[in-house]
């Protein structure tokens, strides 16, 4: 499988009521899988640091396919749809998958940068370009323009 960053077990914690994933575990499983992304392209922790910039997301949508239960383990893929090179925002799609390699669920997420001091969203610096290169794109991606 492809453009996978994340692979883990789901825990106790990650269960509702209803003993399966709770829905926010989704939200941060992506989150997870994201960073180990950003990090694998140069968009380490330490990047943003040194920058003050991070990365903030303005929609998440989740479609559910199969439930999860305690004990599974999941892989999670990201990929890059669309992105706007000139004001720097984004969406990324991530693909939960069972163990068994059948897709439980699609996150699609909106965002863009913030200059974390100002508080004010904020375009990439150019040596950046290529860190967003390096994020695995879909088969559907564009580049768009305001």
């Amino acid at each position: 499988m492809e453009n996978v960053f994340y692979e883990g077990q789901v825990l106790w914690a990650q269960i509702d009521a209803n003993r399966h994933l709770r829905h926010s575990a989704y939200a941060d499983f992506c989150a997870q899988a994201r960073s180990n992304m950003l990090k694998k392209t140069g968009l380490s922790l330490e990047e943003f640091a040194l920058n003050n910039i991070g990365p903030i997301l303005f929609r998440e949508e989740l479609i559910y396919f199969r439930e999860i239960k305690l004990d599974e383990f999941i892989t999670v893929t990201v990929e890059i749809t669309k992105y706007n090179r000139t004001n720097s925002r984004f969406s990324f799609r991530y693909i939960i998958y069972k163990e068994d390699g059948v897709k439980s669920a699609v996150v699609t997420v909106d965002g863009a940068w913030l200059d974390i001091e100002k508080r004010k969203l904020v375009t990439i610096p150019e040596n950046w370009h290529a860190y967003v290169e390096a994020i695995p794109k879909a088969e559907d991606y564009e580049e768009v323009s305001e």
